[in-house]
């Protein structure tokens, strides 16, 4: 895994595992991909995720969610780099497959869906899209 990217590298392990049918992933913790594992299960793409103790590390633990023999998540996108960052405000947040998908942003008020930034009437950085 890359230092440069952690997000993108957990959204490649979590394709990686969906692709390989693995009925979960273990990857490096951070505030950040906590933040980012929540609200996925709070959308309900993933079953649940645990933070272990590991010696003096931290390893996310994630568990995924299949529906009816076929996997609950199809396809997540990177949208803001470190290169590239994409900022948006409450009336730009983007819709994704007309709605069928959700965007994960950091705001002011936390990591959240564009949904609920939405009602909220916040924007910020949009990290990706989930569908």
């Amino acid at each position: 895994m890359s230092a440069t990217d952690p997000i993108a590298d957990m959204l490649t392990a979590i394709r990686s595992a969906l692709l390989c049918g693995h009925p979960g992933l273990k990857i490096p913790h951070s505030r950040l991909k906590s933040d980012i594992a929540r609200v996925l299960k709070k959308e309900g793409y993933i079953e649940d995720f645990k933070v272990l103790k590991e010696g003096a590390k931290t390893a996310l633990q994630i568990a995924l969610k299949n529906a009816r023999g076929g996997r609950v998540i199809v396809g997540l996108r990177r949208i803001s780099t470190p290169g590239r960052r994409k900022y948006v405000n409450s009336k730009e947040i983007p819709r994704v497959l007309g709605g069928m998908g959700i965007c994960i942003l950091t705001t002011p008020r936390g990591v959240m869906s564009g949904q609920q930034a939405k009602k909220e009437n916040v924007g910020g950085e949009v990290l990706c899209h989930v569908w």
